[in-house]
């Protein structure tokens, strides 16, 4: 699939502009479903996979690519489909992608194409799709609806991620004086959402939950309509990247150029972890940048932050 990955100078010139690029995949049926070439290192026909014993069905084996040794993931069955024949591997393709610190592989049916678009004509999953739906948002592309999957969701159910602050942080947050002010954090995924609450809450703070930059913004707007600063409302803000209708990259530029928000902090929390992140934080202005998801490194940088104030 050559191609798939553009230069850095390129990608950049999306930064600010609530642009994407969406790779479109087939899993089994006519459904197309999309990923952010961002979190993609590379397309690949499916190489000859080795089992990896007490794995999870879903797991189809490793692949050893660039003198990595990857788990692949059956797509498929991840989000509750029947999976990819065995007789069917050789034909199918395997999409390589970074998510949070990590690296595996997804293993499709099909790729089609790449897509620029504009993160406005991604909108969220319709009301009353239900808390099992594998999607974070949807799109039309030549009047066909585009999926767009909570990989995360995935991520978490397949190789779960510790979510607990340990006991050596928790006695650091004992011994700082309550009563700062709330976090707000900014995540479309439902699981992200409750990763980064559970850390929050666990050291004290309290936490207002908002699920795209869209609303976050208004919601900031309206709070400071009375002539207030953000900073009399939010000790900080967290925001992830990738959110349908203004994504975190637009979100830190409407705040950064609003004279009642500007001197908000503001940290990227993303599991976009790739080798493009600083130069994309740096344009925007935000204040920091952290990879997802480490309960103690975050709780440690959040009181860090308040500490300095």
């Amino acid at each position: 699939m050559a191609g798939v990955l553009d230069s850095v100078n390129q990608r950049t010139q999306m930064v600010g502009k609530n642009r994407l690029e969406l790779l479109l995949f087939r899993l089994r049926g006519r459904q197309i479903y999309g990923i952010n070439v961002f979190k993609v290192k590379e397309v690949l026909q499916c190489p000859k996979l080795s089992s990896l014993p007490n794995s999870r069905p879903v797991v189809r084996g490793v692949a050893h690519s660039r003198g990595e040794t990857i788990p692949i993931i059956d797509l498929s069955m991840a989000i509750g489909l029947p999976g990819i024949p065995q007789e069917e591997l050789a034909t199918s393709f395997v999409i390589i992608t970074e998510y949070n610190r990590k690296t595996q592989g997804f293993l499709v049916t099909g790729v089609e194409r790449i897509m620029n678009m504009n993160w406005e004509e991604i909108l969220p999953p319709p009301k009353g799709a239900g808390r099992d739906v594998y999607l974070t948002a949807v799109t039309k592309i030549d009047d066909k609806l585009i999926e767009i999957i909570d990989v995360e969701k995935i991520l978490s159910e397949v190789s779960p991620l510790g979510e607990d602050v340990t006991e050596a942080v928790l006695s650091k947050s004992a011994e700082r004086v309550p009563g700062h002010l709330p976090v707000l954090v900014v995540d479309d995924s439902s699981v992200a959402r409750r990763q980064i609450q559970r850390c929050l809450t666990a050291i004290g703070m309290e936490v207002v939950l908002k699920n795209d930059g869209k609303q976050a913004f208004e919601y900031l707007k309206e709070i400071t309509a009375d002539g207030s600063r953000a900073k009399d409302h939010f000790s900080l803000i967290i925001s992830d990247v990738e959110m349908p209708e203004m994504d975190g990259y637009t979100l830190v530029t409407k705040v950064k150029d609003d004279p009642a928000l500007a001197d908000m902090f503001v940290m990227l929390h993303t599991s976009l972890s790739g080798v493009f992140n600083q130069a994309m934080v740096k344009k925007v202005g935000a204040d920091d940048f952290m990879a997802k998801f480490s309960p103690d490194e975050l709780a440690e940088r959040v009181m860090e932050i308040i500490d300095q104030g």
